[in-house]
């Protein structure tokens, strides 16, 4: 065995231990038959959302009578309005004007909070999809942990290039720590808190010029003490990210990537560059192997080993699986090249596209863990 392959293995392995440490175990939603306690609003801010929204409010029918649903059409440009409008059973707010300062998601978001009737405020992405009893069970882990409760949503695949995104929904749970018993990180797409607790942090209003304006929030709950939790990827909660192609995937992920990378704790932060350099460990020696550059055995073992390893947390992020996970050299490529992208874009050039919207982004402010990830 040559010394190129003992320093391959001992860099596979302990990227491997290290990527399975940050992993974690992600929280699933247990079950209540609870009804929520009080009245509680759910708010959607959507902008050209007609190819998700008339779903989300589908599932939305059978809703428990005390949660009332409230739409901000922040100044769609499709048939988004229209959609929600056929619905008498939701309140269809139109945004103002956009402010200088705030971000479209936020402003939204905002507005719909302050119409909003309930002690209980849930914030769903209008490409959610909900099973029946999924939101009366996020309301009641709420119930039991307080503070603010956020969902990273089970990733639905309908076209090949949606696939593409698996590597990165690992490596944003890796990043985020859901996988730690006290994550200081929030997810998006769905997001539940007591009002109480929202406007004494500021809300939406702190966090206007935030472009991952989830992470800001867990970041003033857990500055004010307030705890925070996170439920990963449950097979009742779907989305899918970018439906509207591959452009769409570009800007998403760009607009995010490197802006949370930046809010990562260091030690979680240095475990999943060990964790990517044993993924490009396996590749490159399953290359040399094909070559004749290394033994084939070991470059194979080496290959599979991770391959193994990815393809258990594909499959815990979404409709992936063991052929996503063999074609990792095209996801660490694509994973590369966004990720390059996205520190052009944020650190550099301070400008992101979302759409049809250009963002500044404001400066990065770390978020820390509570206690041990």
């Amino acid at each position: 065995m040559t010394t190129t392959t003992v320093v391959r293995i001992a860099v596979c392995l302990l990227g491997m231990t290290a990527g399975s440490w940050v992993f974690g175990r992600p929280r699933r939603l247990s079950r209540t038959r609870n009804r929520p306690d009080g009245t509680v609003t759910l708010v959607i801010p959507a902008r050209d959302e007609e190819l998700s929204i008339a779903r989300l409010l589908h599932d939305l029918r059978d809703r428990d009578p005390d949660v009332e649903v409230i739409v901000v059409d922040d100044h769609s440009t499709d048939a988004t309005r229209s959609i929600v409008a056929e619905h008498t059973d939701v309140i269809l707010l139109d945004a103002p004007d956009l402010p200088e300062g705030w971000t479209g998601k936020c402003w939204a978001c905002h507005q719909g909070a302050e119409a909003a009737r309930g002690a209980t405020l849930a914030f769903v992405d209008a490409d959610v999809r909900l099973e029946p009893g999924a939101l009366r069970d996020v309301l009641g882990q709420h119930r039991r942990t307080g503070g603010l409760v956020s969902v990273q949503p089970w990733h639905a695949v309908d076209r090949p290039y949606e696939r593409l995104s698996a590597l990165f929904n690992v490596v944003a749970l890796m990043g985020a720590g859901a996988g730690s018993a006290r994550p200081c990180t929030a997810f998006g797409p769905v997001m539940v808190t007591d009002a109480a607790g929202y406007r004494a942090v500021g809300g939406h209003r702190a966090v206007r010029d935030q472009v991952v304006e989830d992470l800001a929030l867990a970041r003033l709950y857990c500055n004010a003490g307030l705890p925070t939790a996170v439920v990963s990827c449950d097979p009742r909660i779907t989305y899918r990210m970018y439906p509207a192609g591959v452009r769409q995937l570009v800007d998403g992920w760009t607009k995010n990537f490197a802006i949370g990378a930046g809010a990562v704790p260091k030690r979680r932060l240095a475990a999943v560059v060990a964790w990517t350099a044993a993924l490009g460990t396996g590749c490159i020696a399953l290359l040399d192997g094909v070559l004749g550059r290394q033994p084939l055995s070991a470059g194979v073992v080496l290959y599979v080993a991770v391959v193994v390893q990815v393809a258990a947390m594909f499959r815990r992020c979404g409709r992936f699986g063991l052929w996503d996970a063999l074609l990792l050299p095209v996801h660490l490529v694509l994973f590369v090249t966004l990720f390059s992208r996205s520190v052009w874009r944020t650190m550099f050039r301070r400008r992101v596209t979302w759409r049809g919207r250009e963002i500044r982004v404001a400066p990065i402010v770390g978020v820390r863990e509570q206690g041990r990830g």
